[in-house]
């Protein structure tokens, strides 16, 4: 089969009924994915089958693994090789790929992971929705490191934002995450898929390796260094196998970012942590995703991410009927957290509510930042469940409550 039937096969394009599972997977292969490895886990499971299908239509592979820390590992193994490369899982699945992530983190490898989230802690129930895995995607595996994490809200964006993780992780080289969970995946919505010349426009290719010296020793660079006191970053292109530049051993140790090699000089491991870190965290304003709907007269602010931005919409309308100034913020990415965004909004409104499916852990990081520019602290009200997703009702009762 021709590149050009491959492209082809690769954006099915036109409106069709789609599972969310299948709206996320096909917005991957439309992304250029040519690599999945991946287990069975419900409820998940919908995306290893359809990309055991769709795979080698486009002429990628699909490999079904004995496990989660398998599948992670493979897709490691194919991202060096040079293709863009994901796996998807839940809960108890993510926990075991968290030591391999914790090493793609520190040599800045650009990769996708779709966590279709249950309810936990352990097995939980394998049917119904929760958010508990928001803190695990950021602090999972040992050591500190920042990732992006991305959470649609709707089958459309599940296609959508799957092409733009595999954009931000090229962009940034950095593992990057998709946050579903057990009633986004299994929904059916319409979803429009444009034309291939279109979704072409969207993508961002896995840059050309060309390398370049670094300043300090001559070698080539292969990770990123950090400058002026680590508010520049000079970020690479991941080095591909196969060319002299290539590393005969990625390092799962600590190295230096100019060398590449092992280090136990305090301030050589300092740097490298700090560089990977805050490539991402001092560049949140650029990295961060939000969406703002009648923000301009707020008094009382909803911040939501992910299923609860659905009632919060339908909960907003509900308010402005009756006069009562309501407004949101959406965290289309969750992580880095979009301290920026937040801080702007929290300087207008009187009362931020945080309705979330899990027990308040991005409420919390939204506390860190609830200030009036006189330092006056905003009220952040939580509206936590575990699965169980919002009614409009609810979060209408609560914002009721608050302007009392």
């Amino acid at each position: 089969m021709s590149e050009d039937k491959y492209l082809k096969r690769s954006v099915l394009t036109g409106t069709h009924l789609l599972e969310g599972n299948v709206a996320m997977a096909e917005g991957c292969i439309a992304a250029g994915c040519r690599f999945f490895a991946g287990y069975p886990i419900t409820p998940q499971s919908e995306v290893p089958e359809h990309m055991a299908k769709r795979l080698p239509e486009v002429g990628g592979v699909f490999m079904q693994m004995e496990d989660e820390i398998a599948s992670i590992s493979a897709v490691v193994g194919a991202t060096i090789s040079g293709k863009k490369a994901m796996s998807s899982t839940s809960g108890p699945g993510f926990a075991l790929m968290q030591e391999t992530l914790s090493w793609a983190n520190l040599i800045e490898m650009p990769l996708v992971v779709a966590d279709v989230q249950r309810v936990g802690p352990g097995s939980g129930v394998v049917s119904l929705p929760t958010h508990g895995d928001v803190t695990q995607i950021k602090r999972g595996g040992n050591g500190e490191y920042e990732v992006i994490a991305i959470a649609p809200s709707s089958c459309q964006e599940l296609f959508d934002l799957s092409i733009e993780a595999f954009n931000l992780a090229e962009k940034w080289r950095t593992p990057t995450f998709i946050l579903s969970d057990a009633w986004l995946g299994h929904m059916r919505e319409k979803v429009i898929i444009p034309e291939p010349e279109e979704i072409a426009k969207r993508i961002v290719p896995r840059p050309k390796y060309v390398p370049k010296e670094n300043e300090t020793e001559g070698r080539p660079q292969i990770y990123t260094i950090a400058k002026n006191n680590y508010t520049e970053f000079n970020i690479p292109a991941f080095p591909p196998l196969g060319s002299k530049e290539f590393p005969y051993w990625w390092i799962s140790l600590t190295h230096s970012q100019i060398s590449g090699m092992i280090t136990e000089t305090p301030s050589v491991a300092d740097d490298t942590n700090k560089t990977i870190n805050y490539k991402i965290s001092k560049n949140e304003a650029k990295i961060s995703i939000v969406k703002r709907y009648e923000l301009e007269d707020a008094e009382i602010a909803i911040i939501t991410y992910g299923t609860p931005t659905r009632s919060s919409l339908e909960a907003m309308k509900m308010c402005r009927k009756e006069g009562i100034k309501v407004g949101i913020l959406r965290l289309v990415t969750v992580w880095p957290i979009a301290e920026t965004a937040i801080r702007e909004v929290a300087l207008k409104v009187n009362q931020i509510i945080v309705p979330e499916i899990n027990l308040g852990q991005i409420a919390e990081q939204i506390e860190r930042f609830a200030f009036h520019e006189d330092g006056k602290k905003i009220p952040v009200h939580r509206i936590s469940h575990t699965a169980i997703l919002h009614t409009p009702m609810e979060i209408v009762k609560k914002i009721k409550e608050v302007i009392q």
